[in-house]
Formats: structure tokens, sequence, C-alpha cells
């Protein structure tokens, strides 16, 4: 069940991408998100016949020499691609075929400049944040999905390092079929399973109480594969898949999960990942001065309109940057009147750190979605301290006051 949930259509590309990345309460105000939410809607799929030129042109060969069966029926289609369940000549598996729409890329990267224009508009008025370091960023970001043969490698740098560092990998990573990948297209694994969107039916379809222990119990195992997975892949390796959007998780048999869709990653260089984990460590340790010291090595240049400093500058890392909720607050508003950002504006923004703030506020919405309140960086404290430790940061007697909290990561089984 590779199917997108609210894919933004290829049509007035400019305003949807807007819409993505602004159309959540964690990253805009109120009265914009009601507005661009709006502009969302499952994208056009590519006729069969435009499906199958591209396919031919690209592997060489027709549809019916390289498979036994061909669904022409997509099963999802995003901006970028759409997807094909299919079975290769000889098999006895299904694949994905990963096909990318053509003409797509110079509608698409022409609309990004017109997202940077628009940006330096937005942070002109009382949104006291550098939204066009972010453009930025997702610019090259984007450009780069269009490179099938860079999320195939992408795939399979992610598969084997989860797969090394686990005994059993927290999340799945489908196997890319290597003899088929070219820059538009990709043959991978099919993947049974459902969207993490549907999780709600898809217990109740299992005899399951939504409401009971078992299905409470489901949900804290797949919230804690992907903090795992994800704080593995960002502060021990720097390598992280970029885009854990719903439409990309799915809930496999028991509570396993697969995540899916390798066009947006990130490579962190080493000082930005150890600085992202001295910051993790600021924020789970309450540490303020720590806190305000993370900004400052991370390059966020920001300008305090407060007298305690410190203390919103601690709020708004743990806004920007960890998933706990405060105690009675169901939606985020980091831009109403009393919100750290209206005290501590945010002139400049690395661009690389764009994909982690991202990355985080997914989680965030994804915990909000489960109905669990917990903290990513309380959760990361041992990985982050691990990452110190081997770059010579953290010293062993530094290491063994804190063994205590590492030993609880993976014991707690009520972890929020």
């Amino acid at each position: 069940m590779w199917k997108k949930q609210k894919q933004c259509g290829r049509d007035n590309m400019s305003m949807q991408l807007i819409a993505q990345v602004l159309g959540k309460p964690d990253l805009a105000p109120a009265p914009w998100v009601r507005r661009l939410v709006t502009l969302c809607d499952q994208a056009p799929a590519t006729p069969s016949n435009m499906v199958q030129h591209v396919l031919e042109n690209e592997l060489g060969k027709s549809v019916d020499e390289i498979f036994e069966r061909f669904d022409s029926d997509p099963i999802g289609s995003a901006s970028i691609a759409q997807v094909h369940r299919a079975r290769l000549k000889g098999d006895k598996s299904d694949v994905v075929v990963k096909v990318q729409h053509p003409g797509v890329q110079d509608l698409m990267m022409t609309d990004l400049r017109n997202l940077k224009a628009f940006a330096l508009c937005v942070q002109k008025t009382d949104v006291n944040f550098d939204f066009f370091s972010v453009c930025k960023e997702m610019e090259k970001q984007i450009g780069y999905e269009f490179d099938f043969t860079r999320e195939a490698d992408a795939m399979d740098r992610i598969r084997t390092f989860l797969y090394k560092v686990n005994r059993k990998t927290p999340v799945k990573v489908p196997r890319v079929i290597r003899n088929a990948v070219t820059r538009r297209v990709l043959l991978m694994e099919y993947i049974d399973g459902v969207p993490i969107l549907n999780l709600g039916d898809e217990i109740m379809k299992r005899g399951i109480n939504p409401d009971g222990k078992m299905a409470a119990a489901a949900k804290q195992n797949i919230l804690k594969s992907l903090t795992l997975a994800y704080g593995q892949m960002i502060l021990k390796s720097g390598f992280f898949h970029a885009d854990p959007h719903p439409g990309n998780i799915l809930i496999c048999k028991g509570s396993e999960v697969a995540l899916l869709d390798y066009g947006q990653v990130k490579d962190l260089p080493n000082t930005l990942r150890l600085g992202y984990a001295n910051l993790v460590l600021a924020i789970a340790d309450k540490d303020h001065t720590r806190a305000s010291d993370g900004f400052r090595e991370l390059g966020i240049e920001t300008l305090t309109m407060c007298t305690d400093e410190k203390a919103e500058l601690f709020k708004l890392a743990q806004v920007m940057f960890d998933t706990k909720m405060p105690s009675g607050v169901k939606v985020l508003q980091p831009f109403s009147e009393d919100a750290s950002i209206k005290k501590v504006a945010v002139q400049g923004f690395p661009e690389e750190l764009f994909s982690v703030l991202r990355t985080v506020q997914l989680l965030r919405g994804l915990s909000v979605g489960l109905g669990i309140n917990y903290s990513c960086a309380e959760q990361w404290r041992p990985i982050a301290e691990e990452a110190l430790y081997l770059a010579g940061r953290l010293k062993e007697e530094d290491m063994k006051t804190r063994e205590r909290s590492k030993r609880g990561f993976f014991r707690r089984i009520l972890w929020w």
C-alpha cells in the first residue's frame, strides 16, 4: 500500500509548495495554515501510455519484455513521480516501480524560485524567522529528488546502516532492484502494509479495541521504532531520511514499521551532527546555558527582544528541535503573541539544519496523531552522549554519571 496521502498536485505548484512548507501549525501563524492547507490534494497521475513510454526509453526494453505483470493503475501519485505494482519476468515476488512524471522538473524548479521570492516577503512581516535560507535548502534538496540513482544509493546506504547497528532494524527499508534503476525509473521490493493514517481502521479491522491496552502498546511500538531509527540516523551516522510524513510510513504485520521514499535525504557535516547532539543533551537536561551555547555552535543567529534571553532561547529550542508538547497544549502556535519567536528573532538559520528541523516537526505531528506526548530529545540522549563521547567531547567519567539514562532508554516501556 504505497499510497501517498494528501500530496500536492502539479498545477499551481508555487502555492502548493508554500502549503507544504508552511501549511502546518508548527511552522506558520494559524490564519495562514487554515488557508494554505486547502491547496493540497492527491496529485494527478500520468496516463499509462506516457508511463510506458518513459519505462521503455529508460530501461531499453518493452514493458512486456521486462514484466510478468504490470498494473497500469498507479497505487500512488505524488508531485514528482507515481508508483505501480508489478512483477518481473521469472520472479515470484512483487516489486514497486517508481516512474517520474514527464516534464515536472522544469516546472517545479521554476516554482521553487518563486517560493524563495515569497519567503523574502514573509520574513518582512511579523514572522521573525529566516525562511529564505529554509527555501534555499528546499530548492537544493528537491533538485536531488529528480535523480533516482541517487535515491537508490541513499536507500541502500540507510538500509545497510540500520541493519548493521541493530540486531533487528527498527524500521524496514525497501531493497533496491539494482539492474533496473535510472535517473527517472526506480524498482524496489514491494512491502505490504497500511499507511499510518489508516492505522485506526486497521486496528478495528484486526478486532482490537482502539482504546485498549493492545492498541496503546502498538502505537508506542510504532513511535519508538521511528524515534530510534531517526536518532541513530541523525546522531550516529549524520545521513538520514528527511521526509517522515505519514504518506511515507507503512504499518506492517504486527506493529512493524516500513519507511518509504528516500528522495529527500540529508548528509550532515560532523560539525552540525555533533553540534545538534550537544543541543539534544541541553534540551533533555533542561540546561538553559548549554542550549544557548548550542544555538551559537550551530550557527543559528538570534536577536533578543526580551530580558530573560536564556529562558526564551531554551523555549525556542524546544519548539524547534523537540517533540514534547507543553502540558495541556494540543497544538503549538509558535507565532502567537506570547511565543518565543516574538521575543527571540531568528535572523540567520543554517540551511543544512532545515532537514533536522523539518524531521522533528513531522515526528511531533505523528506523535500528536497517535495521541502520545513525548520528548525525542530525552529518548535521543544516550545516542547523543555516545556520539559526543566517540568524538572526544564527553569524558568517560561524564558517561558513567549518565549510564542510568542510557540503560533506561531501552528498558522503559512507558517512555513518554
